[in-house]
Order: C-alpha cells, then structure tokens, then sequence
C-alpha cells in the first residue's frame, strides 16, 4: 500500500497506475454507444433520433441499479484493508442477489414503455422506434449489473487491469451485433433499432460472463471463499442497500436534472439550434471528464482500503493527490475548449443543413468555454465525491445530487426560457451548479466527519 512519505510525484504515478485501466474500461463504454449512433445514423436518421431520445430517459433507472451494483468495489476495499478478505465472498453474494432481483424487476418497465412514449409527444413513428429500443436495450439491465459487480471486485481489490479485459470482450461483441442484427448482415434478421438495443443486451452478457468466470477463478476462492459464501445475509444485504441505493441514487439524479435540461434547451426560441449546440458541449463534457472519473474510482479503492487499515490521514492525502492529478489533465483539456473549439466542433459538422449548422457553429464555442470551466470544478467534485462513497458518506452526495441540480441549474434555464441569449445564460448556471456542490462536498470532506464512517461495521 502506498505510503505517506513518498514524494508526490511518486504518489502521482501510483494512483495513475490504479486509474489507467478505469480509465480505457470507461472509454470502452463510451466508444460502445458512440458506434450505436453511428450504426443507427447510417440505418435511418429516424432510428438515431429515437435511440438518443430513449438513451437520455433509459440512463436514469439504469444509473440506479448499476452504480448500486458497483458499490461492491467499497465493501471490498474497506474488508481489504482490514485483513478481512474472507468475508468478501460473501458480500459479493448479496450484491449479485440485488443485481439479479433488480435485473428482472427491470423488465418489467417494458410493460408501461408504449403508454409512456405516448405521453412524451413525439410522431407516431418515432413512438414505435422508441418503444422497439427501449424495450431491447432493457435486457441489458441484468448484464450490465452483474458485470458492474465483478467489475467492481477486482477494483476495489485494486486488480484494475483486469476491468479492462470485461469491458473490451463487450465492446468487440457489440460491434459485430450491431452490424448483424441492425442490418440483416449473414443471413440474421434486419432489426433495426431493436437490432441495436439486443446487440448490446448480447454484448454486455459477454462481459458479464467473463467478469464473473474470472471473479469465480479457483484462486479467488482460496482467499475470499467467492465460490462458497454464496448464503444469502440478511443483514448483510440491507447494510448493502443501505450505502449503495444512495450511491446509485447520485447517478440517477443528476441524469435526470440533466436530460431536463437539454429538454428545457430544445424548447428555446431557436431550440433546435440551441439544443444540437448543447448536445455537442454534453458529448464533449462527458469524454473528456473520462480521465478524471477513472482517477476518482482509484480514489474511491484507496480511501475504502486505508479506512479498512485505520489510516485516516492517508486516506486525506490519496484524495487530494487525486484532485490534484485531475486538475493537471482537466486544466490542460480545458485550455483546447477555449482556443481551439472547432477542433471539436469538426467532430460533428452536417452539411445537409448549412443554415442550422451555422448558428450551430456560432453558438457552440461559447459554451465550450463554459465548460471548460465546469470541467475543472466537476474534476474535483468527482474526486471528493467519490472519496466521501468511499467511506459510505453516500446518504449525504445523494441528497446534494437530490436537492441542488433544479433550483441552480434547471429552473433558471426554465425561467430564462424568453430571455435574450437564453441558452447561454442557462449554460452560465451549469457553472454556478457545478461550484456550489463542489464547495458544499469540499466543506463535508474538509469537516472529517466521514473518517470514523464503515460500511463493514
């Protein structure tokens, strides 16, 4: 374990070491639903507007069962760090008894989908594609749970290189589904959008086949009994959801004080602009914040791990390396938001539309700048944030996550609707949001409160 006494460059590299493979895992997601949309976008343009559309409202329950799921990783560095590592086993048990009851439950949204679609508003036809997606991809629930578990083993044992091997097997198995099953490719049926959303219920399978096959290797079994503590605790279970709902709980919130912002952005006087411009600054937001969730996830490991050894202060210093590691990368990316915009602009230029892509192209770099800004305040927040999880302070970053997105961010966008330059002045709150949860996070971190915290009693 990395000691307080080594200077920080290398106390740097050994975080980086831990975060790295997060890091790739993380992009490999990404890079999975970006081929979706590409897929989907050569198959109809209608397809593509209809899964982006479900994307937004399929991420919310979603968040919830998978971040749940994946707040094993705390459990078991914390048990690690106390030299308990064959109680793991069976704490691993009661995460995937809550991510198969969770999985199936699922399912059963598939029933209510074509009367909510309905109440959405969009043409009949793309009612029908949204159901056909949402319906498909939801079989990716119970996967994606399972593999958020093993994942989350291996990370909170600090083995993190192996996370990457279960998320590439997923994205190799999702491209060539995709190409199959969207398309008709070699003789299978041509199932379009559905095609899309049993791809990646198929691939994600894959990867939670191979995460739990390497989870339930013989050696594992020596040391945390994961094959044979398979008995379902009670206790144990609702100790569980009592850190880990909340954990998800995060997750879900902030997707959905966020997909009703781009609402509230397509609803301006010149939404499709301001809304194809936001969708940009988001798309971008979100790769390029990658780097610093993986550092987050290695911080989250080692404040679990030093709070299970009863090292407090090391578990302060490996937080504040992490805060600092991602401002370096998160201040330099910023930098290219504000001087070179339309590098990332280029990623996204249509032709078919010059008019629009033109107001497009005015209004874009200005919010580019803006998150630039909000990317280094999120850098820190997410390391703080993830910190206090570490602990199992999860109750409090999901009341933040509960109570701070809609009077800061989304109701001024609301109230700005019939503004002048409303799309900017809205994007300007994102800004005011994103400082008020970093300091209020900060402030709890900095109370110390979450030092005499335990999820494993």
């Amino acid at each position: 374990m990395q000691s307080s006494q080594q200077p920080l460059i290398q106390r740097l590299k050994y975080i980086l070491a831990l975060a790295w493979p997060l890091i790739i895992a993380n992009s490999f997601w990404n890079l999975q639903l970006t081929i979706d949309r590409i897929f989907l976008g050569m198959y109809s343009t209608e397809a593509l507007g209809a899964a982006m559309a479900v994307m937004g409202i399929f991420w919310v329950p979603m968040a919830l069962l998978q971040q749940t799921a994946s707040y094993i990783t705390t459990f078991v560095a914390q048990y690690q760090g106390a030299k308990e590592s064959q109680k793991i086993g069976t704490c691993v048990w009661q995460a995937l008894y809550v991510s198969v009851i969770g999985g199936c439950f699922f399912l059963f949204q598939n029933f209510v989908s074509p009367w909510f679609f309905s109440q959405v508003g969009h043409a009949h036809a793309v009612q029908q594609l949204e159901v056909e997606y949402f319906n498909s991809v939801a079989y990716s629930a119970l996967p994606t749970a399972l593999m958020a578990v093993a994942s989350g083993f291996f990370t909170g044992l600090g083995q993190t290189k192996t996370v990457i091997w279960i998320n590439l097997v997923g994205l190799l198995l999702n491209v060539v589904l995709d190409w199959l099953l969207i398309f008709g490719n070699l003789g299978f049926p041509a199932l379009g959008v559905a095609g899309a959303g049993y791809a990646t219920a198929i691939a994600t399978m894959g990867s939670a086949f191979v995460g739990l096959g390497l989870m339930f290797s013989r050696n594992n079994e020596a040391t945390f009994k994961i094959r044979s503590a398979w008995q379902f605790n009670r206790k144990l279970i609702l100790q569980f959801l009592k850190f880990g709902i909340p954990s998800g709980l995060q997750w879900a919130l902030e997707g959905l004080a966020f997909t009703v912002f781009l609402i509230i952005m397509g609803r301006l006087p010149q939404g499709e602009a301001a809304l194809a411009a936001s969708s940009i600054a988001v798309t971008v937001m979100m790769l390029s914040v990658l780097p610093s969730m993986g550092v987050a996830q290695a911080v989250l490991t080692l404040v679990g791990q030093n709070l299970g050894d009863k090292n407090p202060n090391r578990a302060v210093q490996n937080t504040y390396d992490g805060v600092k590691l991602s401002i370096i990368y998160m201040s330099l990316i910023a930098l290219s938001f504000i001087f070179v915009p339309n590098f990332y602009l280029s990623w996204f230029e249509n032709k078919s539309n010059p008019g629009l892509w033109q107001e497009v192209q005015n209004l874009a770099p200005t919010l580019l700048k803006i998150v630039a800004v909000f990317t280094i305040f999120d850098s820190i927040y997410l390391n703080i944030s993830f910190a206090l999880k570490g602990a199992g302070d999860t109750r409090f970053v999901s009341l933040i996550a509960l109570t701070m997105p809609w009077p800061i961010m989304v109701l001024p966008a609301f109230f700005l609707q019939n503004s002048t330059n409303a799309v900017v002045l809205s994007w300007s709150f994102v800004i005011l949001y994103s400082l008020a949860t970093t300091s209020i996070l900060f402030l709890r971190f900095r109370g110390g409160k979450w030092k005499s915290m335990s999820v494993i009693g």
